[in-house]
């Protein structure tokens, strides 16, 4: 890894044959154990094929921090000005308010390095890739849990998660949030819109609540949530809503990751445990714990059915809403 020097206002990264420059490397982003913006670059080239992995074709949010994680941030839909020739984009269409924003469309590290020049600390990407933005391809099962809800009941909800999962033949991949909360992908099939694939989502989240009700909620208004519940938040299929990617470092102080974990380490770690201090060798240990994700697509036709007797029931979904940060 390159090494910075306070005299050094800036350095080149060779990064696979592609050249980023890097300014104030020195920069302090997470204060806890002083960790710079060359250590988050060097953090983000230590797990350079699951970062990629998890970002490569979709359009990507950035969540950029310029003066560190306990400064302002900046949601950037829109490629920041500067960029490379070599940095890819993908135009997308936001009807309701008229506008159309190029956001980033990961290739290669070098792109998220260059990111990371740009103040980057969180990656967050559709849940569609650019091949057809309007398909998505991923479906993300986000356990949310509410201001006093303990991380044991994140674990009860993850295990009955991947109960259902099995029961249907997916097959999912968990992380940690890098908060309070997990997240567990499914590949899908590219072939519903997102509204459709919302609609399958909020059926899962009702069976899971269903299995666990003292734990569990799916009520839309926060208001109809006790400060005690799990909430299984399928919002975050909607268009245009995104969470962190797998890999993708939060912005806090400690400087959590976004983990990918196996189902057997779920009883035994808590989202403290993956850092940018930690994860390195983790990586090097363990590869890309989602490497295989690709080979394991699954199709939600059954979870649609599963839509469509809860809204016989009435249990109409919830309208869905675009996000419409800048």
């Amino acid at each position: 890894m390159a090494a910075a020097s306070s005299k050094t206002p800036a350095m080149v990264l060779d990064v696979d044959g592609f050249d980023v420059r890097l300014t104030n490397p020195d920069r302090v982003y997470f204060s806890e154990r002083g960790e710079t913006k060359l250590d988050l670059a060097n953090y983000y080239l230590s797990v350079g094929p699951g970062i990629v992995n998890a970002l490569r074709d979709r359009p990507c949010m950035l969540h950029r921090f310029p003066k560190g994680v306990e400064g302002d941030k900046v949601h950037q839909k829109r490629l920041p000005a500067g960029a490379p020739p070599w940095v890819e984009t993908v135009r997308l269409h936001f009807p309701r308010y008229g506008l159309h924003a190029d956001e980033l469309c990961v290739q290669r590290l070098a792109d998220v390095i260059w990111a990371v020049q740009m103040s980057t600390v969180e990656f967050h990407p559709w849940n569609s890739r650019r091949a057809d933005t309007e398909k998505p391809d991923e479906w993300r099962i986000d356990l949310d849990p509410m201001p006093r809800c303990g991380y044991d009941k994140v674990r009860r909800a993850a295990h009955v998660a991947h109960e259902i999962l099995e029961e249907l033949g997916a097959v999912g991949w968990p992380k940690t949030s890098g908060g309070r909360g997990m997240h567990v992908y499914v590949r899908i099939k590219p072939e519903h819109g997102f509204q459709q694939v919302r609609r399958a989502a909020l059926a899962f989240a009702r069976e899971v609540e269903r299995r666990l009700p003292d734990d569990v909620t799916t009520a839309w208004w926060r208001k109809d949530r006790s400060p005690e519940d799990l909430f299984v938040d399928y919002n975050q299929n909607a268009r245009d809503h995104t969470i962190a990617a797998a890999y993708s470092v939060r912005g806090n102080k400690r400087g959590t990751v976004s983990a990918p974990v196996v189902w057997d380490e779920v009883d035994d770690s808590v989202p403290d445990d993956f850092t940018i201090e930690t994860m390195p060798a983790r990586f090097v240990r363990l590869g890309d714990l989602h490497a295989g994700i690709d080979d394991a697509v699954f199709d939600i036709a059954a979870l649609l059915e599963w839509a469509a007797r809860d809204e016989r029931e009435g249990q109409d979904a919830p309208p869905d809403e675009e996000q419409d940060e800048e």
